[in-house]
């Protein structure tokens, strides 16, 4: 006889919930992807109000109300306007600025407390709602990014300064963005990009920049030159081709002065003999080799002057320049030991040296990692890199993140910190031996301190360029030994801000994978986490970016990718291989809080 098994009850009610889970975590599944597809494409219904975080002037206890955000009626677009959704902002040292400053800051023009200000510059948008008379333009899902620095009659009216900026989950956009000095200020990007990555094109814009500025290799046209000094032997070579609007003759060889007298008269240039003490000069030009001379005038220079060296022998001491002006200003120092004045307008050389030596000071903090970054991304890259910063405890994170990269594509990398020397003078010995006693050809300078000026000039090599990154303030004098650059071609530049085609070659960069912009990310939160994102950034917390997702729908407290396991496991599972956040990452992020 056969015994038929009976079935066990509890083990069938078992299997069903078993099967019924499976369905419920598909179902749930197949929800999330089509609430982030609703989302990409604009196609949700709008809420009834909107969430944002003013700032009422200056101080920590001026942000939001209650220490939280506020909520005001979601604004309708007018005929002429866009209502925009927040996707990413990422959170910039320059906001912490305007919160220790309030009205003070020079960006801010009102009544704070009457018109509170919101911040947030790095974002990537996108459109939700287009005016009537927009709509064969824009339509819902077009996406952008912004350049902050908006310009209307020539007067400021910055992203997140003047205007509504990135830490509010909508905004509207209006003609000053759209039709301003330099035409439209949003900058398309794909439907595919990621949001943060397009977000981080703002301050990785500022980055490029300094590798892009271009200086000129010429007298300013239509500008004013100061010829100054001795001028014995000196010929204007290349410079007869010049069209400076007017030269003002302070030299004492005669020959030189009619030298130049005579060729201004032939071709409809002004000559004003002697200085009056006032003019803001385009170039001067020192002739011989007065360092007290030099220190005197250097501060003559207008906004985009270029300070030209002809030097019959070596200056004797080093020469007090304004470092601040020359970040903020784009002033250039420039020289030359033979006769010819025009030689010292050779090109500046602005990219890293292919198969060079670089060395990145400050390497541990946001912008130092995008140099670092860059300098390994780039196809012509430097052949080793000296990374430094003060504390080791900094540093070791940026050992752990680039080191692989760095191996990969093929550079050498050092990781040097300040603390690990007992002075500066073995730092600086350490430094020099790194380069075998040759100078780098590349210094990248993060650090805003007149030292790290200093300690950087003494170790240039040939034809080396000094990038001056940190913004110093105008007024900032560094004794420099401007001897190398005219005896060996050194040149010190320095940019601040980005311009709209900084900006649009940028996004190029990241949508072509050249720029990995993503790997800049150290933490992410919601909305409800900028008050502590800002505070971050403000004691310097993380080596990297923290990025706010404003339009999470459930709550997201500000969270270091270190640390996303623990509370957003399958979002971290997403990371790449060294812990750097990615596109894959951002849409599970996506999938779980919308």
């Amino acid at each position: 006889m056969i015994h038929l098994k009976r079935r066990d009850a509890s083990s069938d009610e078992k299997r069903g919930e078993r099967r019924e889970g499976r369905e419920e975590r598909v179902k749930m599944s197949n929800e999330s992807e089509q609430k982030l597809e609703q989302y990409r494409k604009a196609n949700m219904p709008l809420p009834a109000t909107n969430r944002l975080w003013p700032l009422y002037g200056a101080g920590w206890e001026n942000l939001g109300k209650d220490g939280g955000p506020i909520d005001l009626p979601m604004p309708k677009p007018g005929p002429d306007e866009l209502l925009v959704r927040h996707d990413a902002v990422g959170i910039c040292f320059s906001d912490i600025k305007v919160i220790r400053a309030g009205e003070n800051h020079p960006r801010i023009h009102r009544n704070m407390k009457e018109q509170p200000v919101v911040l947030g510059h790095e974002v990537a948008l996108t459109v939700v709602d287009v005016g009537e008379n927009l709509r064969e333009q824009y339509k819902p899902g077009d996406r952008f990014i912004v350049q902050a620095d908006i310009y209307i009659g020539g007067k400021p009216y910055a992203y997140g300064y003047e205007l509504q900026g990135g830490f509010s989950k909508y905004s509207i956009v209006d003609w000053r963005v759209l039709n301003g000095d330099h035409g439209n200020y949003l900058v398309p990007v794909k439907p595919e990009d990621g949001y943060a990555e397009v977000a981080l094109c703002e301050p990785w814009a500022c980055v490029e920049a300094s590798y892009t500025v271009v200086y000129r290799t010429s007298w300013q046209e239509g500008g004013t030159v100061w010829l100054i000094g001795d001028g014995r032997g000196v010929k204007l070579g290349k410079a007869v081709e010049w069209r400076p609007a007017k030269v003002v003759l302070d030299v004492s060889d005669l020959a030189f002065a009619e030298a130049v007298r005579a060729w201004a008269h032939t071709n409809g240039v002004a000559v004003q003999e002697g200085d009056d003490g006032t003019t803001q000069y385009d170039d001067i030009v020192v002739l011989g080799h007065d360092a007290a001379l030099c220190e005197r005038i250097f501060g003559r220079l207008a906004k985009g002057g270029i300070f030209n060296l002809v030097l019959d022998q070596p200056l004797a001491q080093p020469v007090a320049v304004d470092i601040g002006r020359m970040h903020y200003d784009h002033l250039l120092v420039v020289g030359t030991e033979t006769s010819d004045l025009s030689a010292a307008y050779a090109p500046v050389r602005t990219q890293l040296r292919a198969g060079g030596r670089c060395w990145i000071l400050g390497a541990a903090g946001p912008m130092g990692q995008m140099h670092l970054l860059r300098a390994l991304s780039m196809p012509e890259r430097p052949a080793k890199i000296v990374a430094t910063n003060l504390h080791r405890a900094r540093m070791e994170p940026v050992r752990k993140q680039f080191a692989r990269l760095a191996a990969e594509m093929g550079v050498e990398i050092v990781f040097l910190s300040r603390d690990e020397f007992p002075d500066d003078e073995a730092f600086l010995e350490r430094m020099r031996t790194e380069t075998n006693g040759e100078g780098y050809d590349d210094i990248v300078i993060m650090a805003p301190s007149t030292e790290a000026v200093q300690q950087a000039s003494m170790l240039t090599a040939a034809g080396a360029v000094i990038n001056v990154f940190a913004g110093l303030a105008r007024g900032t004098m560094v004794r420099l030994d401007l001897n190398p650059v005219a005896q060996h071609g050194v040149r010190y530049t320095g940019t601040s801000g980005s311009s709209i085609e900084d900006l649009r070659r940028m996004r190029d960069l990241v949508e072509s994978r050249q720029l990995p912009t993503n790997h800049s990310v150290a933490a992410i939160a919601g909305l409800e986490g900028v008050a502590d994102g800002l505070r971050a950034v403000a004691e310097g917390r993380f080596a990297g970016k923290v990025v706010v997702y404003p339009n999470l729908s459930k709550p997201l407290p500000l969270t270091p990718l270190s640390e996303l396991h623990k509370v957003l496991p399958s979002v971290a599972a997403k990371l790449d291989a060294d812990g750097m956040w990615t596109k894959e990452a951002e849409e599970e992020l996506l999938r779980l809080m919308l």
